[in-house]
């Protein structure tokens, strides 16, 4: 079986299959179908079943110019049936890992995605595990849930972890660039899987088993994420002593060896920073750890919403308005700059605080026509000089590339910027406040 799958990989006869088409799944099975092999999608969502066979694309990362060309030439196809499953000779699962109410990590899309292709799954296929999810999964999740069909490990199916790495509207590094780490349940399947990624991906890492591999993934936001409440901190000591906390970390990062900036902001949002180090935790708790670093960090970067909403009812009210039936306009609701995704986003925290100590809200967002808050939904407006100029504050949540700051500057009362993109408008610093 193992060399019959080598053979075929190194072929290009192998089809790929990919389960779950978001922003890291669809990214893969383009880059994938591009590369010689046939690949099979499959996702419950059938609108973005029917987009994908359309030739239409819904990940900014993937333009549909790609996407037409796989599509057309036959090499890509999405479906909602997992009976595609038993057409597969390699499977990588990439479904959401959310989490509950309760702060646990929730891997319901992973119990039902194996489920689904343990039904269908022929001799001989490996599956590849990209969700994000704590240290074990794979081996204690994946693994009994196959050999409960009566499959054997190495003898009828290989199974590995490999984090995926995206960094959504990022220039520079795109899946095929960016180092994929390997970590399989046994030698024969990281060897297997080292294999099928670096078919389309510029260099592999193998390690020494799955629970490694899913450490990597969840240490390294985890890194991010307590950096981030670091600095964070750093902000909320500066604004009590009077300091610019951009100056200082400007000066700071000067420094050419032991240090790496990172930034304030308005709160953590995506999939990743603000969930990852909590499934770490989760975890460690298990093994009676308590990981106080990762549970401050979280901390401080959960209340930072709160501390934006307070700042702005200071700044208002330096201008003699209270946040009660002040107009206020956002610039920005997405997670990051010049993507699509809300998931997570602090902006809907913020927009909701507010209108809970009723200020009257509108948004601009270039890539986010509509957003859901529950149980209203509200739209963009267009960002005119009227729209600027009649906001009793503006706050900048997210930094869009596309955005004229220099109409907005020159038309607004107030301005919250709560992402420094202001940095050089010197000029109009008594309109402009700072995190």
């Amino acid at each position: 079986m193992l060399e019959k799958l080598k053979e075929k990989i190194l072929d290009k006869k192998a089809v790929v299959g990919v389960v779950g088409l978001g922003y890291v799944g669809l990214p893969l099975a383009v880059e994938y179908a591009k590369s010689g092999f046939k690949v099979i999608g499959i996702d419950l969502d059938e609108k973005k079943v029917k987009s994908i066979n359309s030739c239409v694309s819904y990940i900014p990362d993937v333009p549909t110019q790609e996407l037409r060309e796989v599509v057309k030439n036959g090499r890509l196809r999405a479906t909602k049936d997992y009976r595609a499953v038993a057409q597969l000779d390699a499977i990588i699962i990439c479904v959401p890992t959310p989490l509950r109410k309760t702060k646990e990590p929730d891997i319901s899309y992973i119990f039902s995605a194996i489920d689904n292709i343990s039904k269908h799954l022929k001799k001989g296929t490996l599956v590849s595990l990209e969700s994000t999810t704590y240290p074990g999964t794979t081996e204690e999740v994946l693994q009994p849930i196959l050999e409960k069909r009566g499959l054997k490990i190495d003898k009828d199916f290989f199974l590995a972890f490999s984090p995926e790495r995206v960094d959504p509207s990022n220039k520079q590094y795109k899946t095929k660039d960016i180092p994929k780490v390997i970590g399989g349940v046994t030698k024969a399947s990281t060897e297997l899987a080292k294999l099928l990624y670096s078919q389309v991906v510029v260099k592999v890492i193998p390690v020494s088993s799955a629970q490694v591999a899913e450490m990597v993934k969840v240490y390294e936001n985890t890194f991010r994420s307590v950096n981030i409440g670091l600095v964070n901190e750093l902000a909320l000591m500066c604004e009590k002593m009077g300091l610019d906390v951009w100056e200082v970390i400007e000066a700071a990062k000067t420094k050419p060896f032991g240090f790496m900036p990172f930034y304030p902001g308005p709160g953590l949002g995506g999939h990743c920073l603000p969930i990852d180090p909590l499934y770490l935790s989760w975890r460690a708790r298990s093994y009676g750890f308590e990981a106080r670093f990762i549970e401050l960090a979280s901390q401080i970067n959960s209340d930072m919403p709160h501390f934006v909403v307070r700042k702005t009812g200071d700044f208002l009210n330096e201008k003699g308005k209270s946040v009660k039936n002040s107009k206020i306009l956002v610039l920005g609701v997405a997670y990051k700059r010049d993507v699509n995704d809300l998931r997570e986003s602090p902006a809907i925290e913020i927009i909701k605080l507010l209108e809970e100590k009723g200020a009257k809200i509108k948004y601009h967002d270039p890539f986010v026509p509509q957003m859901d808050l529950e149980p209203k939904i509200i739209s963009s407006v267009k960002l005119t000089k009227q729209a600027v100029a009649s906001a009793d504050c503006v706050i900048i949540i997210t930094d869009h590339t596309n955005i004229d700051y220099d109409m907005v500057v020159k038309n607004a009362k107030l301005i919250f910027d709560t992402r420094n993109v202001l940095k050089n408008f010197k000029n109009h610093r008594e309109k402009i406040k700072k995190i």
